[in-house]
């Protein structure tokens, strides 16, 4: 028989870990269900040595150290982690919820839907033989392999500018390259970034890629809204557009979305009593999509989903500490 549980967290990302540790400050009984082969999200998926420089008390911490640190601080207690399941559909029945996913079934008292932007993928650089040459990349495993090279860093958000300032401390030479003067990127990051050795080139667009066989060895560059063009060497090409992301088939869950985002109320409750969401899944009035955000709206969901549960429990337990 299907075990029920109080809480099933969708997402074993930064936001999700840390929603189930708290639920279990609050002794529910807890499950994570996630669609990747291991738990940490984006963050250890596809950046684990870049520093992260939203979570509180954390000056520099890197995805992976983050991931672990919140893997940790869930380690004292026995959460039910489901991994390679990719959530389909979920059921409503009259006092719990029949989570559909690719591989099984699972029953949860409440849902605290914790996904980021569902599945993605990077933005490519649409250019011929993009697909030719192996030392473009898109994110990054091990820092280490590129010491000692030319980078060349392709974007302008805060991705693109820590990783730049990150990659100054490896490598031979690192120059970032965007196609506007100023950048989206933290005030504090952009001070940095041009106190530091980085060459800068803006406004600039990647044009052509040249090399030898499978291996880029150029890069052809136009000043934006010019015929100006320049060519700089590259040993390795780190292309930070951003993602393209999916969120499948959430349209189908009969939730009320904004876009591609779940909308919810001050409670993080969703157009369903006893689902929730939290993280950059969701949007409301003012939202900031930050990893700082999502941790602090975690509490909140789970007070409210064990409000849910049980009517007369707290939404503020009395061991908590507030300001």
């Amino acid at each position: 028989m299907t075990d029920l549980y109080d809480i099933t967290i969708i997402g074993g990302g930064p936001v999700g870990l840390f929603a189930a540790f708290y639920a279990h400050l609050r002794q529910a009984k807890v499950k994570i269900i996630d669609s990747l082969h291991q738990l940490g999200g984006q963050p250890a998926m596809l950046y684990p040595e870049k520093t992260i420089l939203d979570v509180p008390a954390f000056m520099h911490v890197s995805g992976q150290e983050l991931i672990e640190y919140l893997k940790q601080q869930l380690s004292p207690f026995d959460t039910t982690v489901c991994l390679n399941e990719t959530v389909e559909a979920i059921h409503q029945s009259e006092n719990f919820f029949n989570i559909q996913t690719s591989t099984s079934s699972h029953v949860s008292k409440t849902v605290i839907i914790a996904m980021g932007l569902g599945a993605f993928k990077p933005r490519t650089l649409d250019l011929d033989g993009i697909h030719t040459f192996k030392n473009i990349y898109y994110h990054v495993q091990n820092q280490q392999q590129f010491a000692n090279q030319h980078v060349v860093v392709l974007g302008g958000g805060d991705s693109a500018v820590d990783w730049a300032l990150s990659f100054e401390k490896t490598t031979r030479s690192i120059t970032l390259i965007h196609r506007r003067e100023e950048f989206r990127a933290l005030e504090h990051s952009v001070q940095t970034l041009h106190n530091s050795s980085v060459s800068v080139y803006t406004p600039y667009l990647p044009t052509r890629l040249i090399g030898k066989g499978d291996t880029l060895t150029h890069l052809e560059l136009t000043k934006v809204r010019t015929t100006d063009t320049l060519t700089i060497p590259v040993d390795s090409l780190f292309v930070n557009y951003g993602f393209h992301s999916s969120i499948g088939n959430l349209k189908d869950w009969g939730l009320t979305l904004n876009r591609h985002k779940i909308c919810v109320n001050t409670k993080q409750e969703t157009s369903i009593p006893g689902i929730y969401a939290i993280g950059d899944c969701c949007t409301y009035d003012g939202k900031i999509d930050l990893i700082a955000t999502g941790l602090g709206e975690a509490p909140t969901a789970v007070s409210n989903a064990l409000h849910f549960i049980n009517p007369k429990s707290r939404i503020q337990p009395m061991h908590s500490t507030s300001l």
